[in-house]
This record gives structure tokens, C-alpha cells and sequence, in this order.
């Protein structure tokens, strides 16, 4: 059998006995492979050998072609490796992140083998934030490996909380920082600590009582579903960590992963995992690591993936009605998530129709356009003595289309909208504005209110271009360069313009 002697614990010969288990355990397996009658008697051995291996972290590589092992012949002799298995997912990532060599073993070695460990082992779904460390600390190195790897870890039952587990990436990574330094500081470097008075450092915050429950959740080794915000001490305590290089490579890693999880949820989502992840994302945007760049480019794709669940999902904007008022009537989250807002406002105004769905009542349609309303006069309202924030024409376009659409549906709103279209010249044309805007930020916006007000004035016109039947909608009005309804709204406009009409001044 394999024998390991004790000699070989010395650090000095470490490698060489290492890569010789290794092989031995490799060549094991070839064998077995091409005669099964030897599998009985490796398999006693190597239970023997991982029983020694498991406890001493300097063989952690040997005990992946261990597991391949038994993962190519338990089923033969009918042996239960339930144990080596969660050995190795649950200790490993956990205390050897660090080590790049074995970070790019293990998930290959996952890679390799990820069909059976999604039909037929638990514990590897199970240990996706441990298997996060790697990603979190190795990245962007291991990315294209987590592209592969990540479908085969979501599912129904996990996607919020893999969610969150990608929009804290950065915070693990800085976490993770944390620990490793810890663990590296002898005991008599270490300063007293005062469980009453407020961590200094955050090394000191890693062993304070206020926190250690906090560290331990973003540190978990399997999944564990809890309230995400209450992390937000932790990020904001990580925040002198933002600027650490591998916490901002590990940042500029997770759009790409995000992405992809949206892509991979689409295929499964029901109704009810979309409105969880629409809360999600409506909460999270405001709970996110403190680095400018990953913010903005977060608020960009979760904003973009909305139309599609919505799209998907039509009920979700009647269902989470609140939220989605309470989000959207919020003033500040024009300029801080502009990439989440423009979509928002303009799901409400896609969606938010019996057509959709038979809930939406006239009095929630009036909700919408009351809270949008209020919204579009703070910004577009003018004061002499005070500066004027400026707001792209795309997100004064989606919010005068917006309006105009829960108009089309609720026909007593078409005079408070048209009148308030009418005073776009004004707006645009006024000193403080137009020095913000250039000609064609000023023409898109006139242009977008001339042809609302122009359909406006036939109201059952307005309701077919404004709320079209699904064979001839396109959600990418909101999203197009000239910012520009389609050609029906156009052509409408021309006809009722006579070739002179415009904007009353």
C-alpha cells in the first residue's frame, strides 16, 4: 500500500513526497480503470491515506486525484464517499484560497467532473460561497473557469442568493485580506482588544465582537440565505480596502459574471423567483462595495437585465408595485443609479397595463403617473436662484414617454400631460438649462415631446402605437440613439403637424 512516513513532514522534502502521492494515486486509478479487480483493495488503501492527508493542509493537492479516485470507482464497489467529498469542498477553499496552484486545480478538477457533482452531489451547490474564495482572491485569472462553472451552480432554490454573492465579491475579496493577515500575525503582535470600544483597524474589527458575526456570514463555507443587509457595516468598515489591487481586479471580474447569471436565471425563473430578484436588485443598488467604477457599471447591467424580466414577467411591475414607486419617486436616484432608473420608469410605462395584467386598475395606473409626474416637474422645474442639476434628455425622454403611456390608458390624465408637454420649450429654451445642453440635446427632448403631443390628440391612436399588441411591440424604445418612438408614432405626428406644426411656445 501507500505508506507515509513521518519523515516526510519536513517542510524542507515537502514537495517531492507531494508529487509523489500524487502520482501514485494517478496511476492507482489508471489501473483500475483497465482491471476493476484492484479497485477493492486501492480503495481500503486510499481511505487509509486520506484519513492521514485530511488534517495536515501541506498535502491539500493529493487529495483532489484522492477524490477523483473515488469518484471513478466508489460506485463499483458500492462505497459510500459521501466524507471525502465534503472534506474537500468545505476545508479546502476555505483555508488554501490563496494558493493559486491548487485554486486552479480545484476548479479544474470541478470542472472536469461537473456533470456528476450536479446530478449526484449536494455538497458542491452547497459550498458555492466557499468555492467563491478562489474566484475572490484569484481572479481575474480564474474567470473564464467560473464562466464554465457557474451555470451548473445556480438554480432555482439558490439565485438570490448567488446574487448577492456576486455583488459582494469585492467585499469577500477584501474579507478574505483580512483573515489571511490575521492568521499570519503571531498572538504577541497583536493588540489588546476592548470589546466595548470601537475597532480601530480592520484587523481589529476581524476579532471584535461587533462584527465577528458579520465576517463569519460573508466567510461562510456553505450556503446560508440571510438578510444581505445587514452587512452594509462591514462594507462600509472594508472601505479603505477598495483600493487594494486585487480587490479591484476581483471588481472589474463581476459584470461578466453578473451578466451570465442573468442569462442563466432567464431560462428558469418563474414569476415569483423574478420578483425576488427585482427586490434584490432594487435593494441592492443602494448596498454596494464603495468603488466608483464597480457602482456605476453594476447600476448598468442590473438596469439593463429589468426590461428582460420584465418582458418575461409582465405581472412583476403590478405585483411589486410599491417597491417600484418608492424606487422611481426617489430624486437622488436619478443622478446615483441613472443606469437602474431610465429602466424602472421605463418598465412602469411598458407594463403597467390590463393588457398585461387584468390587476392593473385605473387607480394604479393614476398611482404610476402621479409619482412619475411629480418626478419629471422636480427636474424639469426652473429656479432662478438655485443652480439646476443636469439630467441627460434620455431620462427626460423615458419620463415624458412614461407619462404619456399611462395617459393613453388612463384618458382623464391626457390634458394634465399634454399641458405639461407644452412647457418643454420653455424648459429646454431657459437660460440655466440650454447652457447644460447641446443642440441636440435640446432637439431630441423637443422632438420626443412634439410627437407625444401630437398623438395625444387622438387618444385611440395614442393607446394602439403607446401600448401595441405583442406581435408588433419592441421593447427598445427606450434604448434607441435618437431616443425616438417607432415609425407609427412618426408618422402620426406628420400627419397632425400638416409639415408646420410644432411645440406651442
Amino acid at each position: 500500500g501507500i505508506q507515509l512516513q513521518s519523515g516526510l513532514s519536513d517542510s524542507a522534502g515537502l514537495s517531492f513526497p507531494m508529487q509523489c502521492l500524487t502520482e501514485a494515486v494517478t496511476i492507482l486509478d489508471i489501473i483500475c480503470k483497465q482491471d476493476p479487480a484492484y479497485v477493492y483493495r486501492s480503495l481500503s488503501c486510499l481511505k487509509i491515506l486520506h484519513g492521514r492527508l485530511s488534517g495536515d493542509l501541506s498535502y491539500a493537492r493529493v487529495l483532489l486525484p484522492i477524490a477523483q479516485f473515488f469518484l471513478n470507482h466508489s460506485e463499483t464497489a458500492a462505497v459510500d464517499s459521501e466524507a471525502v467529498y465534503k472534506h474537500l469542498f468545505t476545508k479546502v477553499p476555505a483555508q488554501l484560497f490563496h494558493s493559486p496552484t491548487l485554486a486552479y486545480e480545484f476548479v479544474q478538477f470541478c470542472r472536469h467532473n461537473v456533470s456528476f457533482f450536479t446530478e449526484n452531489l449536494c455538497v458542491f451547490r452547497q459550498s458555492t460561497p466557499n468555492l467563491f474564495k478562489f474566484l475572490a482572491w484569484n481572479s481575474p485569472a480564474l474567470i473564464a473557469e467560473f464562466l464554465d462553472l457557474l451555470p451548473a451552480l445556480l438554480g432555482a432554490d439558490n439565485a438570490v442568493e448567488i446574487f448577492h454573492l456576486l455583488l459582494d465579491l469585492p467585499c469577500l475579496t477584501a474579507a478574505l485580506d483580512i483573515q489571511l493577515r490575521c492568521a499570519q500575525t503571531p498572538m504577541s503582535e497583536r493588540p489588546a482588544l476592548d470589546p466595548g470600544g470601537k475597532p480601530a483597524t480592520c484587523l481589529e474589527a476581524f476579532r471584535h465582537p461587533q462584527y465577528r458575526g458579520l465576517f463569519q456570514y460573508l466567510l461562510r463555507v456553505e450556503s446560508a440565505p440571510g438578510d444581505t443587509g445587514r452587512l452594509t457595516p462591514l462594507r462600509q468598515l472594508l472601505g479603505p480596502m477598495a483600493s487594494s489591487p486585487r480587490v479591484v481586479q476581483c471588481a472589474e471580474s463581476v459584470p461578466v459574471l453578473l451578466q451570465l447569471f442573468f442569462g442563466v436565471v432567464a431560462e428558469f425563473a418563474d414569476g415569483v423567483l423574478a420578483n425576488k430578484l427585482v427586490l434584490a436588485l432594487l435593494e441592492r443598488s443602494n448596498q454596494l462595495y464603495e468603488i466608483p467604477a464597480f457602482k456605476a457599471e453594476m447600476h448598468q447591467v442590473m438596469g439593463a437585465q429589468l426590461p428582460i424580466l420584465c418582458k418575461q414577467h409582465p405581472s412583476l411591475v403590478v405585483e411589486l408595485s410599491k417597491p417600484l414607486l418608492e424606487f422611481s419617486g426617489t430624486v437622488t436616484n436619478i443622478q446615483n443609479k441613472e443606469g437602474i432608473f431610465t429602466h424602472v420608469v421605463w418598465a412602469i410605462g411598458e407594463y403597467a397595463s390590463v393588457q398585461h395584467d387584468r390587476r392593473c386598475t385605473v387607480e394604479q395606473i393614476n398611482k404610476f403617473f402621479e409619482a412619475l409626474e411629480a418626478l419629471l416637474f422636480e427636474i424639469t422645474q426652473l429656479r432662478p436662484s438655485a443652480s439646476l442639476p443636469r439630467h441627460s434628455p434620455r431620462i427626460i425622454s423615458v419620463l415624458m414617454t412614461a407619462l404619456t403611456k399611462l395617459a393613453s390608458r388612463s384618458q382623464d390624465l391626457i390634458p394634465r400631460v399634454s399641458l405639461f408637454l407644452s412647457k418643454m420649450r420653455v424648459f429646454v429654451q431657459s437660460p440655466a438649462v440650454s447652457s447644460g445642453y447641446s443642440a441636440e440635446d435640446v432637439e431630441a427632448i423637443l422632438t420626443r415631446a412634439t410627437e407625444l403631443t401630437n398623438l395625444l390628440k387622438m387618444p385611440s391612436v395614442a393607446q394602439f402605437v403607446l401600448t401595441p399588441s405583442g406581435e408588433v411591440s419592441s421593447p427598445r424604445f427606450h434604448r434607441d440613439v435618437h431616443v425616438s418612438l417607432p415609425l407609427a408614432m412618426k408618422t402620426t405626428s406628420r400627419l397632425l403637424e400638416g409639415g408646420t406644426g410644432s411645440i406651442p411656445a
